[in-house]
């Protein structure tokens, strides 16, 4: 296992992968299960709570998010229901030192398979609901400063603590 660099947005501009749509896992490989297992190591040891493997400089359509009491794997997610409103900071260990206020739904239900290939799905509210959101966004080539109503240094959002 191992811990992979994480592009950062600022250095990320010639090529873009953090802007790029993902392509769905065909095959569930030794490589696939390997990227799997390098995302959480490198989940923990930046102490996120999501990655997806466009950050990590893989087009395909893995994430990993700690719920708090696991870390989930979901290969080729879909968003199928989303309920309610929440609207709150957001960071990305792809775009360092920044924060945006962004409006998510307060419950997510997602489709997805597992490192056997099989289906589940999964629901997750406030914290694990805007991860699932923002992760999945990622796939998409969708940043969350895209879509927050405002983006501030870390030194703005400690200054109004």
């Amino acid at each position: 296992m191992a811990i992979l660099n994480i592009i950062n947005v600022n250095d990320d501009k010639e090529n873009g992968t953090l802007r790029k749509k993902s392509r769905p896992v065909e095959q569930i490989n030794a490589r696939i299960l390997q990227l799997l297992d390098d995302m959480k190591d490198t989940l923990r040891a930046a102490n996120g709570i999501g990655l997806a493997a466009p950050q990590v400089g893989v087009l395909r359509r893995v994430v990993v998010v700690d719920n708090g009491e696991k870390i989930l794997e979901l290969i080729n997610p879909e968003i199928v229901k989303t309920e309610g409103e929440q609207t709150g900071f957001e960071a990305c260990l792809s775009v360092p030192g920044k924060y945006g206020t962004v409006k998510r739904p307060m419950r997510v239900t997602v489709k997805a398979l597992d490192r056997n290939g099989n289906e589940f799905t999964v629901t997750g509210e406030e914290l694990t609901a805007r991860a699932f959101c923002h992760e999945i966004d990622h796939l998409n080539g969708v940043l969350y400063t895209d879509l927050a109503s405002e983006v501030l240094d870390q030194s703005e959002v400690e200054e109004d603590e």
